[in-house]
């Protein structure tokens, strides 16, 4: 009987053994995929707040050139021809500065968004360009030029909306 005794000890202390290194397996497995899901999670978080840093910082810019263009078309208002031809080359300097700013955010969109956002920031971008010419048009004193400028401001609109509607898919994309 204490032949049998030793078996039993030893059978019970390999069985706790096996069941340690089980237990001890599926809790490392368990503390793996845990750690992995809250990686994924943080990476997610990340590219989602990069992402709308970036969207914001095009829709920002692309507000303060609408807002310039506001000021050109009032520009175009004023009666005294030396006033206007000063106040119309003075936007025209700092739309230039305001537009290379959206080139460069344009640029992060194209590298941190989503292929969607930075087709619709580049089409904003373009969207820009009828605006300069019909500002060039209306500083050289071409007829129907003021005209041309306002008309441009829909066409410039909408891209910002539609860069606006795309941007909010893609970030509600990024959540899931």
């Amino acid at each position: 009987m204490g032949d049998n005794t030793l078996w039993v000890a030893a059978l019970t202390a390999g069985t706790a053994v096996v069941a340690s290194w089980v237990t001890s397996r599926g809790t490392y497995r368990a503390a793996r995929i845990q750690a992995d899901a809250a990686a994924a999670t943080v990476q997610a978080d990340r590219l989602r707040a990069t992402r709308r840093s970036a969207y914001v910082d095009v829709i920002e810019q692309a507000q303060r050139m609408g807002d310039l263009y506001w000021k050109v078309t009032d520009a175009d208002q004023i009666q005294d021809p030396d006033e206007r031809l000063a106040a119309l080359k003075e936007l025209r300097i700092r739309l230039q500065g305001e537009y290379a700013v959206l080139r460069q955010r344009v640029w992060v969109v194209d590298l941190e968004g989503s292929a969607e956002a930075a087709s619709a920031a580049d089409r904003l971008r373009l969207a820009t360009g009828d605006n300069w010419r019909a500002l060039r048009a209306m500083i050289a004193g071409e007829e129907g030029a003021g005209q041309r400028f306002s008309d441009c401001y829909r066409p410039f609109w909408e891209s910002v909306v539609n860069f606006v509607d795309l941007a909010r898919t893609a970030l509600h994309e990024t959540r899931t």
